[in-house]
């Protein structure tokens, strides 16, 4: 006679393969090199603050994936505009997202960036008074504060003394050069140089570094309004690492900051901050 705990087995197995499986939801997440909030490599992986929380995401959310859409500074809104990425981590509403008619979440982190000079006998923080009479070097696409948050590279050539890579390691190099024709001030964030002086640390007496920032920026997730997930779902979905603090945890590893009034977003989560 079969025993009813087999009976019982059997009715499980049959229950559950009668139960579809989830379906997978893919979000394709715009990303550029801003380093370290984000870069993608060479297998088109984001790695920096962004690949550690898009593998946190997916591990405390089985049936969210999220595809990789590599972008440039400047053609990322041209990719927004044909709807080549549903979101974009770590933007700040002012870098023309508020223009765009994008849904933006309320601020999930902050930097800043700051003006670095080669240190010189003589020179002291007043060097950074009037940036505009400097010879600078920028990433390109990016938006600086003393540019009025002007993109356009010709605009941006006509009005200052300028020159722009893809690279803060280069911008660095050509401070460090000695280079003035070229490059007396770099704008390089906050994080991205404490990192870069923790492995170089002979560059403390090297450079000089401005007290007063060039921008302080409060970054948010941008999603399409015609997209399969809106800002708020993105913070529905950080919020359960928000509450076990992993995500305080990978900024803090990246050198970064939670903005003020971070918690207050996350009603549900214990302001103990």
């Amino acid at each position: 006679m079969t025993s009813i705990r087999s009976i019982l087995s059997q009715s499980l197995l049959l229950l559950t393969l009668a139960i579809p499986a989830h379906a997978t939801t893919t979000i394709n997440v715009g990303v550029y090199n801003f380093p370290p909030i984000a870069q993608v490599n060479a297998n088109n992986q984001a790695t920096g603050l962004l690949g550690d929380l898009l593998d946190e995401l997916e591990a405390t959310h089985p049936d969210i994936r999220f595809h990789v859409v590599y972008t440039s500074p400047k053609r990322r809104y041209l990719d927004y505009d044909d709807g080549l990425f549903d979101v974009m981590f770590f933007e700040s509403p002012e870098w023309e997202w508020e223009d765009k008619g994008a849904l933006i979440s309320p601020p999930i982190l902050m930097d800043e960036e700051l003006y670095v000079a080669l240190k010189k006998p003589g020179r002291d923080l007043s060097f950074f008074d009037d940036i505009a009479e400097r010879n600078i070097v920028a990433m390109a696409g990016y938006h600086y504060g003393f540019a009025g948050f002007e993109t356009d590279n010709r605009k941006l050539e006509e009005k200052f003394h300028i020159e722009f890579s893809d690279s803060h390691r280069r911008n660095l190099e050509l401070i460090k050069a000695d280079r003035p024709s070229v490059a007396e001030v770099a704008i390089i964030s906050y994080s991205y140089l404490q990192r870069d002086l923790a492995q170089n640390p002979e560059d403390w007496n090297r450079l000089l570094i401005s007290d007063r920032p060039d921008q302080v920026y409060k970054l948010s997730v941008v999603a399409r309004p015609d997209g399969p997930v809106t800002a708020d779902d993105m913070m529905s979905l950080l919020a359960p690492l928000v509450a076990n603090g992993r995500y305080r945890l990978l900024v803090e590893q990246w050198g970064l900051r939670l903005p003020p009034g971070f918690l207050g977003h996350f009603p549900d989560v214990p302001l103990n901050d």
